[in-house]
């Protein structure tokens, strides 16, 4: 069955008020800080993401792209990561929002985006 929303993992560099930010509106948030994910390896966030059908949002571009290319190379999947250029987490959920809300979870499947 398709899921209708997008449901987002937030590795540890991501300000915890994008998650609280988001789930003021009522999006499904988990943050590595959730459920005890934090100075876990790059590989553990991602798989951690995947494992609970969710997108990643990073500030870590280098590592997590060259995850990206592994998982494409091999296979694998993951529902899609997001990086997002530091700036305000209002800011950074402003342009979150753009994705959110116009993107489907199986249009996310293996997709890497930039905010």
């Amino acid at each position: 069955m398709a899921r209708l929303f997008i449901s987002l993992y937030l590795d540890e560099d991501v300000h915890e008020l994008v998650a609280d930010l988001l789930k003021a509106r009522g999006f499904d948030v988990t943050t590595a800080q959730d459920v005890s994910n934090v100075h876990k390896s790059d590989a553990a966030q991602l798989a951690e993401a995947v494992s609970r059908r969710q997108i990643l949002l990073t500030h870590n571009r280098v590592d997590f792209e060259a995850l990206a290319k592994v998982c494409f190379a091999t296979g694998q999947i993951h529902y899609g990561i997001i990086f997002a250029v530091r700036r305000p987490p209002q800011q950074i959920v402003q342009r979150l929002l753009v994705i959110l809300n116009n993107v489907t979870p199986d249009e996310m499947q293996n997709q890497v985006r930039y905010i």
